[in-house]
């Protein structure tokens, strides 16, 4: 891979993950590390995420690995492939590939910037300034791996409430209420429910499936758009006055394109394996979903075929994490 294509800069970036305290809390590596850059250099003082240009011959991951041992002294044991995002400084136009590195060996030291700082995904950093480039990151970082969209449709609408329930207690924190089979009303009154389940988690972030007035009615944080949707949609604008958060359905390239080009805030791909509500279908597998997640300037969470033990799996091929019907 060549530094440089087409006057771009290449750039590894590693998202450098600790564990918190918080046992039940779904994302475990709770912590995320950023280094002050040194004076002398551009934008000295502001604060990144370690990492630096691709080399001639390099690849996006031998770039972090070296970059790291050379800024922090540490040797990578596991990063996960994530976000790719470009970015026009006044000096150069960059295109960024974030890892989130959550295995090393060594102690971190910063031997190349002027101090290091460690801060709870979720919470803004405590120091400034931070790099602008990396402003679009923290928001994506502090999204949980885990999607749950409601299934009251098959399991009842008394028994999928009990399982919501034990879920949040258990560290769920972002679910889409879908059951757009439910009749109308019945689908407001467990939506409703829901919500009123989520009210004891206040990191709890509920989405409304393809419903805006469903999704107003009942106050819910964000709405979730089917690809057809997707597709339709002009701008966000609108939705944006009335949702924090926004996302997507994408089964092809073209509808992830679409819900970048929309800034959206995350997508589902599928489906990757074998599901039942895909009865026939073998699912893309994992590496063309690696494949069109690999420039993905958004966090993407695998659905099909999808348990909690096939996380890792996801993520290593570049997935924000996991979104599942029956499994959660």
């Amino acid at each position: 891979m060549n530094a440089s294509l087409s006057g771009i800069t290449q750039v590894s970036a590693g998202i450098i993950l600790r564990s918190g305290k918080n046992d039940r809390d779904e994302n475990k590596n709770s912590e995320y590390l950023l280094a002050q850059r040194p004076s002398g250099k551009v934008y000295a003082g502001y604060w990144e995420f370690p990492g630096g240009k691709v080399e001639s011959g390099e690849t996006y991951h031998d770039a972090l690995t070296r970059e790291l041992r050379e800024e922090l002294g540490i040797s990578v044991t596991h990063a996960w492939p994530w976000l790719m995002r470009e970015f026009v400084y006044p000096h150069a136009r960059v295109r960024l590939k974030f890892f989130r590195v959550t295995a090393w060996r060594g102690d971190i030291v910063p031997l190349e910037h002027s101090g290091i700082t460690w801060t709870r995904i979720g919470d803004s950093p405590a120091v400034s300034p931070v790099l602008p480039a990396n402003g679009p990151i923290l928001r994506a970082l502090g999204l949980p791996p885990v999607y749950a969209l409601t299934n009251a449709e098959e399991n009842g609408i008394d028994a999928e409430l009990a399982r919501l329930e034990d879920a949040l207690h258990n560290g769920l924190r972002l679910i889409q209420i879908r059951d757009k089979g439910l009749p109308p009303a019945s689908r407001l009154r467990f939506a409703q429910a829901v919500m009123q389940k989520t009210r004891n988690y206040a990191d709890a972030i509920v989405l409304v499936n393809d419903d805006e007035a469903l999704a107003r009615q009942i106050g819910a944080q964000g709405l979730h758009l089917s690809a057809a949707r997707l597709m339709a949609l002009d701008a966000c604008h609108n939705l944006r006055a009335s949702f924090s958060w926004l996302a997507a359905s994408c089964h092809t390239d073209e509808e992830l394109t679409r819900a970048a080009a929309l800034d959206l805030d995350f997508a589902l791909l599928s489906p990757v394996l074998p599901t039942p509500s895909h009865p026939g279908s073998t699912g893309m597998g994992w590496r063309p979903f690696a494949r069109r997640v690999e420039n993905a300037p958004l966090p993407v969470f695998a659905l099909g075929g999808m348990t909690p033990a096939r996380l890792d799996e996801a993520c290593t091929h570049g997935a924000h994490g996991i979104a599942m019907l029956r499994g959660w």
